[in-house]
């Protein structure tokens, strides 16, 4: 679903086709997770094809390089470039983005010098689905912030949304909701987390989560709509009690939440201040007048 024999991607300052791109078997990323990612979508809007909130997004690849020492020599401006000619090459609008930065040969643990960069994209739908989510309390944690640098996008740090969102699925449900080592609702494995009650937005702060740049997104324009939004710690128990819920990310864009724990929340999800961000989300996407597209 990912590629054809036709696509083609960036590797390593060469285009090649996807069939035909290699990689050594021997990458400190393979063996111990040390890479970074991005996940990025373009759209379709009434001025052609934009990546949505391009720089943003490779400011954060660059840092998440720089903290887990990574060598990174392109520049954001060069990045957005590539992708553009990506999207371009493979006659794509509406595209989910995955530019990879991985290492080369090395069984050490050390930096490696050697860095490889790729941009892939397809054609990617929500990754979430459009149902509304039963969605369970996971037995397993975010990594503590002590322990790695939870705002860089790395690789590795993925095992741990893998293992959540598999045992949500093996009992039943669609999704996990992981906690902080405190027992504060953190976020989803690959989003971040909202709540709504009596017409105010929680979310929870920064510190144990990954900052999202729908997230960031998301608060904007509740702050435009005149949502209140409120960044606190909070229990699950206090989100069972909540009107709506939802999670935001680029692949998921906006996920609307039913239940948590198999409790239903207040409000029909048609009702609920995140059904309006949802709705305001992709028209603000799909719209010219957007200030945070890059227009290149």
């Amino acid at each position: 679903m990912y590629y054809n024999q036709k696509t083609e991607v960036f590797l390593d300052g060469e285009w090649l086709k996807a069939s035909e791109a290699t990689t050594n078997l021997y990458s400190q990323t393979l063996h111990y997770g040390n890479g970074v990612f991005e996940g990025i979508r373009s759209y379709k809007t009434e001025d052609g094809v934009r990546i949505f909130k391009a720089r943003e997004h490779y400011e954060r690849l660059k840092y998440s390089a720089e903290v887990m020492h990574i060598d990174l020599s392109y520049s954001v401006e060069e990045l957005e470039t590539l992708t553009y000619e990506l999207l371009e090459r493979n006659n794509l609008e509406d595209a989910y983005i995955r530019p990879l930065v991985y290492l080369g040969e090395n069984m050490s643990l050390e930096p490696v010098q050697n860095t490889h960069v790729l941009l892939c994209a397809w054609e990617w739908g929500r990754y979430l689905g459009d149902k509304q989510l039963r969605v369970m309390t996971s037995s397993y944690q975010r990594p503590n912030p002590m322990a790695t640098h939870i705002q860089a996008k790395v690789v590795g740090h993925y095992t741990n949304s893998i293992l959540a969102t598999t045992e949500a699925k093996q009992k039943g449900f669609d999704e996990a909701l992981l906690l902080d080592s405190n027992g504060y609702v953190a976020e989803g494995p690959g989003a971040n987390f909202f709540f709504e009650k009596d017409g105010v937005l929680h979310t929870c702060p920064l510190g144990n989560i990954l900052s999202g740049i729908t997230r960031q997104t998301i608060i904007e324009l509740a702050e435009e709509l005149g949502f209140p939004v409120v960044e606190k710690f909070f229990t699950p128990e206090e989100v069972y009690e909540a009107d709506g819920a939802f999670f935001t990310g680029t692949a998921a864009e906006v996920a609307s939440i039913q239940t948590l724990d198999n409790k239903k929340f207040n409000l029909e999800w048609e009702d609920t201040i995140g059904y309006d961000l949802a709705k305001a989300y992709q028209n603000e996407v799909s719209k010219r007048q957007y200030k945070n597209f890059e227009l290149v």
